[in-house]
């Protein structure tokens, strides 16, 4: 598939301090078939982090997905990311089928919140990256 160039791309901010999130983000950027899709740590990049905040976008609560001036965050993050896949890869098979509802994802997040919670507090890092 050809990306339009006047198509604004998709970036994906996520908390790179997450194991999940990390392999979830990195597989989706090589397997995942999405046109122009641009990864972002938001953990290491703080700049970008704090003016996600003072729009009301926290990654301690879920990833920012952007595409020019829309954004998504959290729950409508997954769901519009993994709508847009064409994976390649399994396991990215089974999250489209998974979290491509956006009714399903919003019901199923919070568990994904808490498995983030249980690696962060593993690895000795603060929920929120501030």
């Amino acid at each position: 598939m050809i990306a339009d160039p006047h198509t604004p791309a998709l970036q994906l901010v996520y908390d790179g301090g997450c194991p999940f999130c990390r392999h979830f983000a990195s597989t989706s950027e090589l397997r995942g078939g999405v046109p122009r899709l641009t990864i972002i740590d938001g953990r290491a990049d703080a700049e970008l982090r704090h003016a996600l905040q003072q729009q009301g976008f926290n990654l301690a609560t879920g990833a920012v997905l952007m595409e020019g001036e829309r954004i998504w965050h959290g729950a409508d993050a997954v769901a519009k990311l993994c709508s847009e896949l064409e994976p390649s890869d399994g396991l990215l098979r089974l999250l489209q089928v998974i979290f491509g509802n956006p009714d399903r994802t919003r019901l199923l997040y919070p568990a994904l919140l808490l498995a983030r919670r249980l690696a962060l507090a593993a690895k000795g890092l603060p929920v929120d990256p501030g």
